[in-house]
């Protein structure tokens, strides 16, 4: 005949492997989990590293584009929502909406026309003889200097000798690496700055509505 404390012990017995199952099963689970959010964060850290490239060499082409006078390519047009699949509206509504998408479509060609026409006389007044081009500011401006020149500086002189222009760091700095690289002029570092200087072998150009020369 069993004991009390032999039939007692043995539900405690299986309880306890049981826990031992569960825990296990579970210590399992959450290391497979956090190998999963390992993983996901590598992938999304990649993507954010690769987005940022792009957006960066995004900015720096339209820079170059706006400093190349080429006009911005018009974006394309967002695709048409599918229709909803609904009880047909009265034929007074329909009309109203057909009436709207009509002028929607009148007012986009004219919107076009007028960005385009604004566009070719912005071109035709930098290819003026008497408005001289960034370009050729920017290389009379260096030629000028008897010491190198950061692109805020460039920058910050050519806007207040033509206060008429606009002119930004952003595109000044893709100006002078485009000096650069025709051997136009020469890049200087020091430290985390970035110095121009004109090259010694590029004649300053005498062309009408040049920046005088200067010396600090």
């Amino acid at each position: 005949m069993r004991t009390l404390s032999e039939t007692t012990a043995e539900p405690i017995a299986e309880t306890t492997e049981l826990t031992s199952q569960y825990s296990a099963q579970v210590a399992g689970d959450l290391d497979r989990n956090v190998k999963e959010q390992e993983r996901l964060s590598g992938e999304i850290e990649e993507l954010q590293a690769q987005l940022t490239a792009l957006r960066h060499d995004h900015t720096v082409l339209v820079n170059i584009q706006q400093a190349l006078g080429v006009p911005a390519p018009a974006p394309a047009p967002a695709p048409a929502p599918a229709p909803a699949a609904a009880v047909p509206a009265p034929r007074k509504k329909a009309a109203a909406a057909s009436k709207s998408a009509k002028q929607a479509k009148e007012k986009k060609p004219a919107a076009a026309a007028r960005k385009r026409t604004e566009k070719k006389g912005a071109t035709k007044a930098a290819a003026s003889p008497t408005s001289p081009t960034l370009v050729e500011l920017v290389r009379a401006h260096l030629a000028g200097q008897a010491e190198p020149r950061s692109a805020a500086e460039v920058t910050t002189a050519l806007g207040q000798q033509h206060p008429e222009r606009t002119v930004k760091t952003t595109v000044v700095r893709t100006t002078l690496e485009g000096l650069v690289a025709k051997n136009q002029a020469q890049r200087t570092k020091q430290g985390s700055s970035v110095f121009y200087t004109a090259s010694e072998t590029v004649e300053p150009p005498t062309q009408a509505g040049e920046l005088p020369q200067q010396s600090d």
